[in-house]
């Protein structure tokens, strides 16, 4: 009975009485479902003023976010420390970019965690129409989840090719914004992001040069006029340079024991007893040019 007196309570149906004290009345139901209409006509314009007040508080506050990124948008360069800065500044670049994407996905094969944050970013940009281009290292041939990856956003409709090598991970938005990493053999350090006509200019002649040099997805890798194939020249290059076995695994994105065995192949080849005589004998033979 208490349950039902104040469900007719609440619908304006039953009042209390003024001639009886804790007593109830009833109203007519005319009468009472219009007081309850109208006190419901209030509320929704309450709750209408409200949202009209949160709108412009909304407002307001991008109005001073823009104002603030306005200032910075003269800053050359930024920089963004730990991994999820960088990731909500790649989401906020995929969202405005407009008629190009170009990246280098250096380190060999991905992490399933990148992947994972990278995809619905890719899908979102091609569903879009903007241009895709992305190079891998060649080393990502021998990992089924980054060729599948790879092979996905070509389906998609991006372009991906790849190198024996690449200089840094790096992504440029519409040829007027990158992203580096502030350490390259530490993606997950933070990155720094650029703006800048000097600096973009040449960050997308090197990814041109790159591009052009760089080989479609999964064909087959032949040996040049030396005989060499590309990881090979470019383990000679490296050793002439004096890296160490570990910085030549990270420039191919492979394991130090693969990169091991390419440069022992390589230094067979040319009965080199040291890196710097492979080096050496390299540039004799013309397989590369005097450093």
């Amino acid at each position: 009975m208490r349950e039902a007196r104040g469900q007719l309570v609440a619908l304006a149906l039953v009042r209390h009485s003024w001639e009886e004290p804790g007593e109830y009345r009833v109203v007519s139901p005319e009468l009472g479902l219009e007081a309850l209409l109208t006190r419901q006509e209030a509320e929704v314009r309450e709750y209408q003023r409200r949202i009209a007040d949160s709108r412009a508080a909304v407002a307001s506050l991008l109005d001073e976010y823009g104002e603030l990124r306005s200032c910075s948008e003269g800053l050359e360069a930024e920089r963004l420390v730990g991994i999820d800065a960088v990731r909500s500044r790649i989401e906020e670049l995929a969202h405005r970019c407009e008629s190009e994407v170009l990246g280098f996905a250096a380190g060999g094969p991905q992490t399933t965690d990148n992947m994972m944050a990278s995809w619905p970013l890719d899908r979102a940009v091609l569903d879009r129409r903007v241009r895709m281009c992305t190079v891998y290292l060649d080393s990502i041939a021998g990992d089924p989840a980054s060729m599948a990856y790879a092979r996905r956003l070509m389906g998609s409709g991006a372009e991906v090719r790849t190198v024996a090598a690449l200089p840094l991970r790096m992504a440029l938005y519409d040829r007027h914004t990158a992203l580096v990493p502030i350490d390259p053999d530490d993606s997950g350090a933070g990155a720094v992001l650029l703006r800048g006509a000097g600096l973009l200019t040449a960050l997308c002649a090197l990814f041109d040069r790159v591009w052009e040099n760089a080989s479609p997805l999964g064909e087959e890798r032949n040996r040049d006029d030396d005989g060499l194939l590309a990881q090979e020249r470019e383990v000679l290059r490296l050793l002439a340079r004096g890296y160490t076995d570990e910085a030549v695994a990270r420039r191919l994105g492979v394991s130090v024991r693969t990169g091991r065995r390419i440069t022992a192949g390589v230094m067979r080849r040319l009965k080199a007893r040291s890196r710097f005589e492979a080096g050496v004998k390299a540039v004799e033979r013309g397989w590369l040019k005097a450093l």
